[in-house]
């Protein structure tokens, strides 16, 4: 498996409070790997260090073998697409004109006709393409984040981070994303996903990052992400498993 993705030690804190202690991880190639943990425990943090929007000092981040910090803004966006747990609507731009923002690392004036094609396509996979015209400010939040994901998949990146890809999302398009998710992983694409649901994560995901209070949980070779003991340890919380084909799904 070619490696992507290495981080070293990284701490990171904001003012005295730290939020992450000497985390470590490899992230390949055509891998989804899913971040579980609970709320404040470093997920999004650790995804934001990643995409480059937070600045680290202490450990070390590669990306392709090179430190991150050595990676140009320019060179990354065409590297890294980051998909954020929240985004505001401010103007009421088309739904097309939100989405044709993520061919912005190719685009030296205005957008030219492969980019208005590659926004259309990237519509086309969401499965929103009737929402083409449709003023951003006014759909819904699950619209939006459907739009959001057009938006980094128009992008064409290499390495997809999503903080919590299935907020607002109804049932039916909950595992829609995460089929979206999977399709793109066949194209070479690495996912790292922060999900609160860890059913879903286990169903999708090929590899897991624990993390509480800013450390990860590291599994031996005898348990799985799925096992009672290491869940109960997690999330604080009395649950049992039921075994599913080689894997588990939770019930609190």
């Amino acid at each position: 498996m070619k490696e992507v993705i290495e981080v070293k030690n990284l701490s990171f804190s904001f003012g005295d409070h730290e939020v992450l202690k000497n985390v470590s991880a490899k992230l390949y190639e055509g891998k989804f790997t899913a971040i579980l943990g609970r709320n404040g425990s470093g997920k999004s943090t650790f995804l934001k260090v990643i995409a480059g929007i937070i600045k680290y000092k202490k450990g070390e981040v590669r990306i392709f073998g090179k430190d991150l910090r050595q990676i140009k803004d320019s060179e990354r966006a065409k590297i890294i697409g980051y998909l954020p747990q929240f985004h505001t609507a401010t103007f009421p731009y088309k739904v097309l004109d939100v989405v044709l923002t993520g061919r912005a690392p190719y685009v030296f004036s205005m957008p030219k006709k492969f980019d208005i094609y590659k926004s259309e396509e990237a519509l086309d996979a969401v499965g929103i393409s009737h929402l083409v015209d449709r003023p951003y400010s006014e759909l819904s939040g699950g619209e939006r984040q459907l739009v959001m994901m057009a938006r980094v998949l128009a992008q064409e990146p290499k390495i997809l981070l999503l903080d919590e890809p299935l907020t607002h999302l109804d049932l039916t398009n909950q595992y829609h994303m995460m089929e979206l998710i999977k399709n793109h992983l066949s194209k070479g694409i690495t996912v790292i996903a922060v999900l609160h649901e860890p059913n879903m994560a286990f169903k999708y995901a090929d590899e897991f990052i624990l993390l509480k209070r800013g450390q990860i949980i590291e599994l031996s070779y005898h348990f799985k992400p799925w096992h009672q003991d290491i869940l109960k340890e997690l999330y604080d919380i009395e649950l049992n498993t039921i075994n599913f084909n080689d894997k588990a799904y939770i019930i609190p």
